[in-house]
């Protein structure tokens, strides 16, 4: 292929998310919110196509998946681990794509929320980041300073939950997605698939 044909080609980061498959059904939707503002931040950079799948619809969306420069991979916490419904797509994708890895050298990156500060959540990231890694994908860190780690800092500072792997969200489990996650966290996301986007068009034009 031509360089112009190419450099006119947008670049995609497809974002594949469950959001709630367990709890209260008039609270779901805090990780989909999430999902949300990474696709805000990567939409914010020219040239950029992109892609929100929820999990439970991924039969039609393979083939976007397929041509996307970057995929974020991103579920609630559940006991200390992704959500059962996003480690059904795990698992299918190791019959139908691993075996000719048709996503080695993809950009890949995660996200989770769960409703404690802590809630175990970097379990579910290393999940991810592992699953990425065995399809040959290349990980996308977070990239932020930690926040809120002095008596100057606040539950407003970017990156208040200090995770480096990937993004880290928490949402109050008595709250909806109206008002959870928070500002910061939805702040925190946005920077984080503008980050992203940013990554694939250097990975995708060098």
């Amino acid at each position: 292929m031509v360089q112009e044909e190419i450099a006119g080609r947008p670049v995609i980061v497809a974002i594949i998310f469950d959001s709630g498959s367990q709890g209260n059904p008039a609270l779901r939707g805090r990780t989909a919110a999430l999902a949300q503002a990474i696709a805000r931040g990567a939409a914010s950079v020219d040239g950029t196509a992109v892609k929100l799948i929820p999990v439970g619809e991924r039969a039609h969306h393979w083939d976007e998946l397929d041509e996307a420069t970057a995929i974020v991979f991103g579920c609630p916490t559940y006991t200390g681990s992704g959500s059962a419904a996003f480690k059904a797509f795990m698992e299918e994708t190791f019959y139908i794509r691993w075996r000719d890895l048709l996503w080695r050298d993809k950009l890949a990156a995660g996200f989770t929320n769960s409703a404690g500060m802590s809630g175990d959540k970097l379990l579910t990231l290393e999940q991810l980041a592992v699953f990425a890694a065995q399809h040959g994908m290349i990980w996308v860190s977070l990239g932020e300073f930690p926040g809120w780690t002095s008596s100057r800092g606040s539950a407003g500072d970017v990156n208040r939950l200090a995770s480096f792997l990937g993004l880290m969200s928490q949402s109050n489990s008595d709250q909806g997605p109206d008002l959870m996650p928070p500002a910061s966290d939805r702040t925190t996301a946005e920077r984080f698939g503008r980050r992203i986007s940013q990554l694939a068009h250097r990975w995708a034009r060098p």
